[in-house]
């Protein structure tokens, strides 16, 4: 059996899964579910070499392997530690890794501006989501944060360097879905930042998708910037006959005006795939320049995690409550809600008994449709 064909058993949280040879720790829980998934602010699955640089994904190793049980000495980064046969892991756990996580979050908060009122990437920001899992209710940091001015790199896209966490998401993209990236990382340590090269524009026809790709909202659509909420607009899969992407996207609408196109996304927050595993990344034609309804072949809406703020008053389908009395007749047929003359021993079709003038007695049935079956002699009636 060849090295790509073999599957480890790896338990992770105390569910144990078959995942191929390979496969890292942090793949491995995104299969099981999102219980179990550890966060990632830096990795990108569709992107290559991407992880290993936010240390949100820190996991505890409690034993290697199945031939070498002891534990790791240290935290490991889920994203770039594979598995091995009999490994088991630990994440939300373990008490070492939810401390160091709280650790991590105030790390990557000590200069990111709490400036979510106003960001566009509200609701759909994963720091946001982390810091409000893992974070701490306030930062022991004392000194002053570093501040960038907001700076235009394209005709569509505004980098707030204030906001960025220096994931190198954007750097990836760029790379990987262009032949003339302009930008990168400059400067070292504490004074690294994000920019282009003597202020050059970014005007490649896939610039958008590093948009999609940031996890915060240091890249911002300069075409969307203020103009609303991501929690009052009603997302909507479409698509189109694009020559240049695949043409799958999100509509993010409110009534029947566009706000904005954005790349369909996973459960992860990363751009899907379709079904050869190709990332379906979209041109800046389908972003920016298509915002008419009439563009798009609307396919439905957009599923989205109950768990999402932006989920707030998108109903798929109709809600129908309960029925409670499905509870009180436990499965048992409604006989009195049926055609009455087909359950009942008494009454009879051929009777009408809104025709009778009285109530109805045992006479009305017996051939006297008409009686009222009252006997003024009968002391049981009086």
């Amino acid at each position: 059996m060849s090295e790509e064909q073999k599957l480890f058993k790896v338990t992770i949280d105390g569910v144990t899964i078959e995942v191929p040879a390979g496969t890292t720790i942090l793949n491995a829980a995104r299969k099981i579910g999102p219980e179990v998934a550890p966060p990632a602010m830096c990795y990108y699955s569709k992107l290559e070499g991407s992880g290993g640089k936010c240390r949100t994904c820190l996991v505890e190793v409690a034993a290697g392997s199945t031939a070498d049980p002891r534990p790791m000495p240290k935290l490991v980064a889920s994203c770039r530690t594979n598995v091995m046969d009999g490994m088991v892991v630990k994440n939300t756990t373990s008490e070492k890794v939810l401390d160091a996580r709280k650790g991590v979050v105030e790390f990557l908060l000590i200069n990111h501006p709490l400036d979510c009122p106003v960001c566009d990437q509200a609701g759909e920001c994963h720091l946001q989501d982390l810091g409000y899992e893992h974070g701490a209710v306030q930062t022991r940091y004392e000194f002053k944060r570093r501040t960038f001015v907001r700076e235009d790199i394209g005709p569509y896209i505004q980098l707030h360097m204030t906001r960025c966490i220096l994931c190198y998401r954007c750097v990836f993209v760029a790379d990987q879905l262009t032949p003339d990236r302009v930008h990168g990382i400059l400067d070292r340590g504490d004074h690294s930042r994000i920019s282009t090269y003597i202020s050059k524009a970014i005007d490649n026809p896939f610039s958008g998708n590093m948009i999609d790709v940031c996890p915060v909202g240091a890249l911002t659509d300069r075409t969307f910037r203020f103009k609303n909420r991501v929690w009052f607009l009603r997302p909507l899969d479409a698509h189109r006959d694009c020559p240049d992407c695949c043409g799958k996207v999100t509509l993010w609408n409110r009534g029947e005006e566009v706000f904005r196109v954005t790349a369909r996304k996973d459960p992860w927050g990363e751009v899907q795939s379709d079904e050869n595993g190709k990332p379906e990344w979209i041109c800046n034609t389908c972003r920016f320049e298509k915002k008419n309804i009439s563009d798009w072949v609307v396919e439905g809406p957009t599923k989205i995690s109950r768990h999402s703020v932006i989920s707030a008053n998108h109903y798929q389908k109709e809600v129908i409550p309960p029925d409670p009395l499905d509870k009180i007749l436990d499965g048992r047929s409604p006989l009195l809600l049926m055609d009455i003359h087909e359950n009942s021993q008494v009454n009879q079709a051929s009777v009408r008994l809104d025709e009778i003038e009285g109530p109805a007695t045992g006479k009305t049935f017996n051939g006297d449709p008409h009686s009222t079956g009252h006997n003024p002699t009968d002391t049981r009636e009086r």
